[in-house]
């Protein structure tokens, strides 16, 4: 019986290894645009300076048209989970197509920035545990918190 189970891993273990190799094969779009959006927020709208660099390290891998990927993007599955991130991220807000959005999603977006940043729920701690950059201090969450809720009450 031991030597059925044992016969019965191997090909369970041979099975995933060429799954493995084979989905190295597999490469999602990658999130990159070679020109800037004309929707983009701070094409817009008032993004001082220190408000943007905050954006761009901390929010726009996920929420824009345009990632910085990690040299770990060319490992499968690793590459779907991330592509699946993006594309989650985008779906909730992306500040490449701010300018499309309805005025009332406009400010429903900003007060969604205001409140997820101050909750710490972003950005995401799977990212943060990665990229450091992208952890806020507290003057950073009050600066985005701030500059959010002001934006949103000037719509």
């Amino acid at each position: 019986m031991n030597n059925k189970k044992s016969t019965t891993l191997k090909k369970i273990l041979w099975i995933l290894a060429v799954v493995l190799v084979l989905i190295q094969f597999y490469r999602p779009a990658k999130n990159i645009s070679d020109k800037q959006s004309a929707n983009a927020i701070q094409l817009h709208y008032n993004v001082p300076q220190n408000v943007g660099t905050l954006l761009r390290t901390s929010c726009y891998d996920c929420h824009s048209n345009n990632t910085k990927y990690p040299w770990y993007n060319n490992i499968e599955p690793v590459a779907l989970w991330l592509n699946s991130h993006i594309n989650d991220g985008k779906r909730h807000l992306n500040f490449d197509e701010f300018d499309t959005y309805s005025a009332e999603k406009k400010i429903k977006k900003l007060h969604e920035i205001a409140k997820t940043v101050e909750k710490d729920e972003m950005p995401l701690s799977s990212y943060t545990f990665i990229h450091g950059d992208a952890l806020l201090s507290t003057e950073n969450k009050k600066v985005l918190i701030n500059w959010a809720t002001a934006l949103s009450k000037a719509q």
